[in-house]
């Protein structure tokens, strides 16, 4: 195979060629700390979210409070639904080390600032912001397959998704144990301190240094995006150009659209997280879309809305496979 001096995806391309079918224990390591440092950030805020919203005083009635929270909850995942493939594009164009180094620093600094925040929309802002800038899930999951050899794919690709499971289930922990600090542990934290002003900041300074810590990792990180030009596109241009007859003759490309196997997977992908992140909002004590997210916690004041909302949301679920298996088949 023929490898480009000076091209990084190369470079790793021989040391895999060289490694002799070994798994790559220290990439795949950076891949799940990364990983879990974000998705950190997108549930340790839950437990605390009520009494954080309760302090702004911007809600006017107590039961306002759970449609507060329900925006701030899905103001990251707004963002993200906005930036996700902008993200993917430019991983692409310029590579997945850059993005990742960009998303890791995202989460340092504006999650820090999350936990400073004093008013409603200054916890909105930050989020928003977190969530449009963090976009690493797709090129994290790309560098996991690029880095092992073909036989380590479905691997690499495990370990993304065991470390950000590990994410969703340790960061309401970490934001319950640390979270108003001075109330809980006097004797280390007074209430005159920084802690004790912002109650909030001690879960969210923790993931930040997390994050800091994967962060100065990232020097050590090596690029798997391959920086010229492949000689297979280079012998194609000089080929003849085919003529007009055969270019009517020849299959066209379907649509994306009209790829219902594919079309399928998307939508159900979406309804199953749509109703996941839903389900939660309200059954958030027994359970430890975006704007669906705030909606459910407003029904939440009427319990047999919810439990027609649950109801209604199996049927379509089931109905959802259904599809699915009708598509591919």
């Amino acid at each position: 195979r023929h490898h480009e001096a000076g091209c990084p995806g190369c470079a790793l391309d021989r040391r895999k060629e060289s490694s002799g079918g070994r798994i790559p224990y220290k990439e795949l390591f950076f891949v799940g700390l990364t990983t879990l440092a974000s998705s950190l950030p997108i549930t340790c805020l839950f437990p605390f979210m009520y009494f954080m919203v309760r302090d702004f005083h911007v809600a006017k009635t107590e039961e306002d409070i759970g449609s507060y929270a329900g925006f701030l909850a899905s103001s990251y995942m707004i963002g993200r639904a906005f930036s996700a493939i902008f993200w993917g594009i430019v991983a692409d164009r310029i590579g997945r080390k850059p993005v990742i180094v960009f998303s890791i620093l995202s989460v340092v600094i504006f999650n820090t600032l999350f936990g400073l925040s004093t008013e409603y929309w200054m916890a909105i802002a930050t989020r928003l912001v977190l969530g449009s800038l963090n976009g690493l899930l797709a090129p994290i999951k790309a560098y996991a397959i690029e880095v092992c050899q073909a036989e380590h794919h479905a691997l690499g690709l495990s370990v993304v998704n065991t470390a950000w499971g590990f994410g969703l289930v340790i960061g309401p922990a970490l934001g319950g144990y640390l979270a108003q600090p001075a109330e809980k542990y006097p004797q280390i934290f007074s209430k005159e301190s920084v802690f004790g002003r912002f109650p909030y900041f001690l879960p969210c300074v923790a993931v930040s240094l997390l994050a800091a810590i994967v962060l100065i990792s990232c020097i050590w990180m090596p690029e798997t995006i391959h920086k010229h030009k492949s000689p297979e596109k280079d012998i194609q241009k000089v080929k003849a150009l085919p003529s007009e007859q055969s270019y009517l003759d020849s299959p066209r490309k379907k649509s994306l659209l009209q790829n219902w196997p594919w079309m399928s997977t998307m939508v159900s992908y979406c309804f199953f997280g749509l109703h996941d992140t839903a389900y939660s909002e309200v059954n958030i004590v027994s359970n430890s879309c975006l704007v669906l997210s705030a909606f459910c916690c407003y029904m939440t004041k009427s319990p047999n809305l919810s439990k027609c909302y649950s109801i209604l949301f199996h049927i379509a679920s089931y109905l959802l496979l259904a599809f699915i298996f009708y598509s591919y088949h």
